[in-house]
């Protein structure tokens, strides 16, 4: 059976780990001048190295060669035997599947066992932040005072779950992702020489694609050699479940015209296709990103094709910046949204949706307090109201009765915090709910505009909604929360939020009180106080 190429090309010399120069210096100087800790911390992403150089600093303090310049030597006894995986003072141990705390102290028993061909024996615990609490507790005492000829590497992916304990025995290195450029080159120098014929444009996307992890990237190369004879650049597409980088232009077009519709077909297709919905996501940010670089100015840097540099120069020109910030922003969630699994595209509408118009600034104004308030405002307010009442003195009357001792506020013009709701004066001050919302949470916000106002009677607003997913999606306890924030802070008052999908009609308690109000309203207003003669309400007339 045949070797996957990442283990095939595993470094065996210092001089064959790419960008990780920081790291390998450090360690070969530590060689040389004789100064190895005895307990290191390898941190960093997957495919980064930390396990292959934990490998290679094993091989180097036990490597025979007397030259320390030349350590690790691979040509030794103890070299070949590591390579070969039979070097008896090498332990790897997995430390997701030995959690517990009897697993270290079998381990610290052993420790003190003399190494069987080397001068050290070296103990790489993979993965240690799987180990439990009382496992790290328990190896704390031996990584402090180990045994001289004991060495520990412990490898990590999550630092943050190390206890500080744990690091302040250990000396640390931080692996970094390896930059797209370094991956491109050593793939090349890979395909040469295992005779893979594929596309420049192909490997650029697989380096781009490993997001900075080499053995991610060699396994890329390593499946799709397996795919075809010649790798094409849509050959790795196809198989890597990527979007094409057309579908990405059309999108940030349809995005730039506000054409929704288009923007909706354009990911509709594409997850039709087979495209990954984070994936996908993820080209539009990275593609993004690139737009929000130029438009800074810094886009000299890039690696783009000329005809695809002017192509971006253009639409990145079209953006503000904190437009482009926030469509950013959308879509960087929707590559990550875990709760989108139920309904693949949900976070790509959602992103899209919220990214059809550019963020507007929210205008919160405090309430004034006694002493800031403007009494000419509020006489010129009080002459109104008693204009009002005096005009029309039985809605005047049914107003007092509803909402007494209610005041103006000077931070929303001549609205009545907590006045009696209607459709009108609910849409009024709609778009101050929306920009409050969107300020606050952008999917949420995108969800709300999905939704049309329809019915607004005394303290109850009703949305409707296209469809049952956005009806949920609105439901849900935080995005619920936030809206009814918005809807205090607007109104003045609590408002209960009803939703409904498609035709769903709601009959709300007071509505058929409130049609009579609004009936008895317009006789006074506009009929001297005289019904019409018909009118079901009017007196001596049989309902």
């Amino acid at each position: 059976m045949s070797q996957a190429y990442y283990r095939v090309w595993r470094p065996a010399l210092w001089e064959e780990v790419v960008g990780q120069d920081h790291i390998v210096q450090t360690l070969r100087n530590a060689i040389i001048t004789n100064r190895v800790a005895h307990a290191y911390l390898f941190a960093g992403p997957k495919g980064t190295g930390k396990t292959t150089s934990a490998r290679l600093l094993a091989k180097a303090v036990n490597c025979l060669n007397e030259d320390k310049e030349k350590q690790p030597c691979n040509q030794c006894e103890n070299c070949l035997a590591v390579n070969e995986g039979r070097f008896l003072d090498l332990i790897e141990i997995d430390a997701a599947s030995n959690t517990s705390v009897d697993d270290v102290r079998d381990l610290r028993d052993k420790i003190n066992f003399a190494p069987s061909q080397g001068k050290f024996k070296v103990y790489i615990v993979d993965e240690v932040h799987m180990l439990s609490t009382s496992a790290f507790n328990a190896l704390l005492k031996t990584l402090e005072e180990p045994p001289a000829h004991v060495m520990f590497i412990l490898c990590t992916t999550e630092i943050h779950k190390i206890p500080a304990t744990v690091l302040s025995r250990c000396q640390r290195h931080e692996f970094r992702r390896i930059p797209v450029p370094t991956i491109v080159q050593k793939l090349n120098e890979l395909t040469k020489k295992e005779n893979i014929n594929i596309d420049a444009d192909a490997l650029s996307l697989i380096a781009r694609q490993a997001t900075g992890a080499m053995r991610d990237a060699i396994s890329m190369v390593d499946q799709l050699s397996s795919m075809s004879s010649h790798v094409t650049l849509g050959i790795a597409q196809e198989v890597l479940g990527t979007a094409t980088s057309q579908a990405v232009i059309n999108l940030v077009e349809a995005i730039q015209a506000e054409d929704s519709g288009l923007g909706l077909e354009i990911i509709h297709k594409a997850l039709d296709s087979g495209t990954d919905p984070r994936q996908f996501a993820r080209q539009i940010v990275d593609y993004l990103r690139d737009l929000l670089v130029i438009r800074m100015k810094a886009g000299q840097n890039l690696e783009l094709t000329p005809e695809m540099r002017e192509k971006m120069n253009q639409q990145a020109e079209k953006f503000a910046i904190d437009h482009l910030v926030a469509i950013i922003t959308a879509f960087s969630e929707a590559s990550t949204d875990l709760k989108a699994n139920w309904h693949p595209g949900l976070g790509l509408e959602l992103a899209l949706a919220s990214s059809m118009r550019p963020p507007q600034p929210v205008i919160v104004q405090a309430e004034t307090s006694g002493r800031d308030r403007n009494p000419a405002h509020e006489a010129e307010n009080d002459r109104s109201s008693q204009a009002a009442a005096a005009t029309s003195p039985a809605k005047s009357e049914r107003s007092r009765n509803k909402q007494p001792d209610i005041k103006l506020s000077d931070n929303i013009g001549d609205f009545v915090p907590g006045t009696p709701l209607t459709l009108e004066l609910a849409k009024s001050r709609w778009d101050r709910v929306k920009r409050y919302v969107g300020s606050e949470n952008r999917i949420t916000a995108a969800v709300l505009n999905s939704g049309k106002l329809v019915k607004a009677l005394g303290d109850t607003i009703v949305l409707n909604f296209e469809g049952e997913i956005l009806r949920e999606r609105m439901m849900e306890e935080k995005a619920k929360d936030l809206v009814g924030q918005a809807l205090a802070k607007v109104y003045g008052q609590d408002i209960k939020l009803i939703c409904t999908v498609g035709d769903q009609k709601v009959i709300l308690p007071n509505e058929s009180d409130q049609a009579e109000n609004d009936l008895v309203d317009y006789a006074i207003n506009h009929l001297d106080g005289q019904l019409l003669e018909g009118d079901p309400f009017a007196e001596g007339k049989d309902n």
